[in-house]
């Protein structure tokens, strides 16, 4: 068993209040978050933004795992994850996630590009642990 963490402290009310994240390895450290940065244009982080990452971050490692399971080895994996949150049902919910893929792996084949591709969105950890539909456009370079 794996077990990571993430911290937050929220100070005040939803739209006059601020908060600080922060994560285990210190990558972010009190990082600011707030109303503005969430649901308006202000710059900064976000808890639907630090799912992108985390997601095109494990649909890639887990490319990776399985293409080597077709004896491949990618020489690059570029992967942005788009989250989408939209207000249901009286409240907010992260309702979609569309992965936007390109990867080189010398001597894949469309077809087991695409195959592998597909394993890897619907067994990496971060898409099974998503209640939201998840999407993908993968091309091979």
């Amino acid at each position: 068993m794996i077990n990571k963490s993430g911290s937050a402290n929220w100070q005040g009310g939803l739209k006059d209040g601020t908060g600080t994240v922060s994560t285990e390895s210190g990558v972010l450290d009190k990082q600011n978050y707030g109303f503005n940065k969430r649901f308006g244009d202000e710059a900064g982080t976000n808890p639907e933004e630090l799912i992108a990452a985390a997601h095109a971050s494990c649909f890639s490692m887990a490319l990776s795992n399985i293409l080597g399971d077709y004896d491949l080895k990618a020489e690059d994996i570029s992967t942005v994850a788009t989250v989408t949150l939209e207000q249901v049902d009286g409240g907010f919910a992260v309702t979609k996630s569309h992965l936007k893929m390109t990867a080189v792996i010398p001597g894949a084949s469309e077809e087991t590009f695409l195959e592998a591709a597909n394993k890897a969105k619907a067994g990496c950890p971060i898409s099974k642990l998503l209640n939201a539909e998840i999407t993908m456009d993968a091309t091979l370079a």
